[in-house]
């Protein structure tokens, strides 16, 4: 049997349901008014006709009994009237809110399938492209690495890109499921960075501290580390500097990671870890990326009972910080 509820909200969207609430509550309002009115005039009229029926002090008795009734019955309306247009205003600023806030949303999904369409040919012509030119000119050995080298790069971006829209598939369903062990941290930045280092050919200065253990996902300090260091490389120039640094802060594991990039303004600060969100328009912007990744960093960083923040660097750039809860030794 079907379920009624579902088979009229299923698809409905939040602010339509909202919209509806609305028009049945004016209706139920007007009616009520209508009834109120007619009642009052009612009682208006038989009050007339007892009126009528006395005479000379009792008279005058009877029409302050009158309008006593009918002060009270005005004053109800205009109460009424007043609470009507409270809860009408309170419900068109909800429903101006939620007609906008489903705007902006659609407007994202509309960028991110813009980028996302963008993302995926991109490295897949690339590849076809370079394993074409392997496979039909006699190159050189060094040549024939170049190329071999340029094409994993461009299938670990793509590896990387379905990684995390997978992912953000699987937060969305709630089917994301954690395994935390210990886990040594400062061991693994330091493999982290060897590997993001050889893939990405940008060297990190680094400042890590060893012996700081934190209870987490493998998998997911993976995903949060490699969505950050992708982020600082796309968003910097040809003198991309980044650093990293681990210590401990009482009881507290502090990783910052520092680029020279375009930095972050007070505005987008507030928005960048938002589901699609990305600065601009996605048919002018120039960098690469679908809007997933800090969303997902945000996320997991939450998923390890840790926090994260963003600052400004000096002269320019962006500070990321995360704080991780240590292990009792």
């Amino acid at each position: 049997m079907l379920n009624l509820k579902s088979l009229l909200f299923k698809d409905t969207p939040r602010s339509l349901l909202i919209f509806y609430v609305l028009v049945v509550y004016v209706f139920l309002q007007f009616c009520w008014w209508s009834y109120l009115l007619f009642d009052l005039n009612a009682e208006i009229l038989v009050l007339r006709e007892q009126l009528a029926r006395f005479s000379g002090d009792a008279q005058l008795g009877a029409e302050n009994i009158l309008k006593e009734k009918i002060a009270q019955k005005r004053l109800m309306i205009f109460g009424e009237g007043i609470v009507f247009l409270l809860l009408l205003s309170l419900g068109m600023m909800q429903t101006r809110r939620s007609f906008r806030r489903e705007t902006n949303v659609a407007r994202q999904q509309k960028n991110f399938l813009l980028s996302v369409t963008h993302e995926l040919k991109s490295p897949i012509a690339s590849v076809k492209l370079y394993l074409q030119t392997l496979s039909k000119r006699e190159l050189s050995r060094e040549k024939q690495q170049e190329l071999l080298s340029k094409a994993i790069e461009e299938a670990n971006r793509l590896d990387q890109l379905v990684e995390n829209i997978l992912l953000a598939s699987r937060i969305d369903n709630h089917n994301f499921q954690l395994i935390e062990e210990d886990i040594n941290l400062g061991e693994f930045l330091h493999d982290f960075i060897d590997s993001f280092e050889l893939k990405a050919h940008k060297p990190i200065l680094t400042n890590i501290a060893s012996n700081i253990h934190i209870s987490a996902d493998r998998h997911a300090l993976h995903s949060i580390f490699s969505n950050l260091f992708e982020n600082a490389v796309k968003y910097s120039g040809e003198d991309l500097k980044i650093e990293l640094s681990l210590s401990q802060v009482g009881n507290t594991a502090n990783v910052i990671i520092k680029d020279n990039g375009i930095g972050i303004s007070d505005e987008d600060k507030l928005r960048i870890f938002d589901k699609f969100y990305r600065v601009g328009n996605e048919e002018t912007r120039r960098t690469k990326g679908t809007g997933l990744g800090l969303f997902i960093v945000n996320y997991l960083v939450k998923t390890q009972d840790a926090q994260i923040d963003v600052y400004d660097n000096s002269p320019k750039g962006s500070i990321f910080e995360l704080r991780f809860n240590v292990l009792d030794a």
